[in-house]
């Protein structure tokens, strides 16, 4: 016996919380035209620049369901899609993320989409042109995609090797918006704001992410990110000493080279 489970309420998906988000140039309006057109989108930047953020308060100010899909190597079809499962006597599907924000017209929103399986993305392609459908192959069920749908995914082109690149036939599928870490005194807002520190110390901070971004053609792979820098920014907040929150929520997290670290420390030495 097969038996449709019933799908959850949206209401847990939507963010009733307005996200502080402060725009660094016209994302936004790039982003409501491509909803208006339920055009899939692509956000491309460093990580932790507030894509993610973006995102959340994109879906709060379309007042739109949002579902978030970790893209990983581990991620199969099914796991988007849905799958049966066993119930004492019964075999229940379960609809996966993608499938529910088809269904109910939500934002999926697929984080860092390189790192999931190419034979897995792919099954995002019909619904990211004119067909907007979505194929569930073990049901037989071919499901037009919600008026309101919209697909969104990121990725980190700095990080990204030949082998997990986007392949141009995903690539074309999606209009992108560029990222990039805010001006110095959008930054140290932002610290300030979400760090709940004072504008100078957050003014310290995003300098010295600004020196450690200049130095990452001598070994670092990524720069400091806003991220870290909120994080340095709460640590500081309760009451850890300055140099030992900067090693240990910016400088630790990005390299295990001990000369780099060395060099850290200096940049933390010269800032504070």
């Amino acid at each position: 016996m097969t038996i449709e489970k019933k799908q959850p309420g949206t209401s847990s998906y939507f963010i009733e919380k307005e996200p502080y988000y402060l725009s660094a140039g016209d994302e936004i309006s790039l982003f409501e035209a491509a909803y208006d057109a339920r055009l899939p989108v692509m956000l491309k930047g460093p990580t932790g620049c507030g894509k993610t953020r973006f995102v959340e308060y994109m879906s709060y100010r379309l007042t739109r369901p949002l579902i978030t899909v970790a893209c990983h190597e581990d991620l199969f079809a099914s796991d988007l899609l849905g799958r049966y499962l066993l119930k004492k006597d019964e075999t229940i599907w379960v609809d996966g993320p993608l499938t529910r924000a088809v269904r109910m017209g939500a934002i999926c929103y697929m984080d860092e989409i390189v790192e999931a399986r190419k034979d897995t993305t792919v099954v995002i392609h019909p619904l990211t042109d004119m067909r907007r459908t979505l194929s569930i192959d073990k049901k037989g069920e071919i499901i037009p995609a919600h008026p309101d749908f919209m697909v969104v995914i990121s990725y980190n082109p700095g990080y990204q090797s030949v082998l997990k690149d986007l392949k141009q036939s995903t690539r074309q599928r999606f209009v992108s918006i560029q990222f990039d870490y805010p001006a110095a005194e959008k930054e140290a807002e932002i610290v300030a704001h979400e760090g709940n520190i004072d504008s100078q110390s957050a003014l310290k901070l995003v300098s010295l992410a600004a020196k450690i971004r200049n130095i990452r053609e001598h070994g670092l792979t990524e720069g400091a990110s806003t991220r870290l820098l909120i994080y340095a920014a709460q640590m500081i907040r309760r009451g850890i000493p300055v140099h030992r929150a900067c090693r240990s929520a910016i400088c630790l997290p990005l390299t295990d080279d001990a000369r780099l670290q060395e060099t850290l420390s200096d940049l933390i030495e010269d800032i504070f």
